[in-house]
């Protein structure tokens, strides 16, 4: 009986990982054969460029240059899950846009949050707005503006334009909705991927 035991808990391990793969190949199929958004206002880049996606991370930069010699950058990636409508985003997106002059150190820099507003249209709101000396991070004791909630509600929506002006739009965000879905279920895919070969490798 006690030859008998490993070969029972060896064999109780071989069907657990093969009920393990079962699933893990199950959750592989269902990702590869859905959609992270089922809709075809997908939007897009417009005059923005992708101006850096590593594969290992979570958020995506775009720029945007103009022939003056100004600069606007995007970066982007998704918040935390939460409860939606049947075919709409499963999640919003932070975003961050930096304007920069040519000629200047300084830089606008707005903080955004950007959401489906139902059917997958998406939208954006603005959160902070700050004047920033310098590119470079500044010292926590520099000032970087009063509350955004506090200011002039016409000058919220006037800093709002102003960034529409820039490109910043519903077709812009909506890219980026659909985008952010797409790496990040990629991102889930490929674990899983890697999951499924480790236990295929330990059976």
């Amino acid at each position: 009986m006690s030859r008998a035991t490993p070969i029972l808990s060896k064999a109780r391990k071989t069907l657990q990982d093969l009920e393990l793969l079962k699933v893990l190949q199950s959750e592989i199929n269902h990702e590869l054969s859905s959609t992270p958004v089922q809709t075809s206002q997908s939007g897009s880049l417009g005059d923005f460029v992708v101006d850096w996606d590593s594969p290992g991370s979570l958020d995506v930069v775009l720029r945007r240059k103009y022939e003056s010699g100004e600069e606007v950058a995007v970066s982007a990636l998704l918040g935390p899950v939460r409860l939606a409508e049947v075919g709409d985003f499963p999640s919003d997106a932070f975003m961050k846009v930096c304007i920069k002059k040519p000629g200047l150190s300084s830089i606008l820099q707005f903080d955004c949050g950007v959401f489906g507003k139902g059917g997958n249209v998406s939208e954006f709101d603005v959160h902070n707005a700050y004047y920033l000396k310098s590119v470079a991070c500044p010292s926590p004791s520099v000032y970087r503006g009063p509350l955004y909630s506090t200011l002039d509600p016409q000058l919220q929506d006037t800093l709002k334009e102003y960034l529409e002006t820039k490109g910043i739009g519903k077709n812009l965000t909506s890219f980026l909705l659909h985008y952010l879905h797409r790496k990040e279920q990629g991102q889930y895919v490929n674990w899983l991927q890697k999951l499924e070969a480790f236990v295929a490798k330990e059976d």
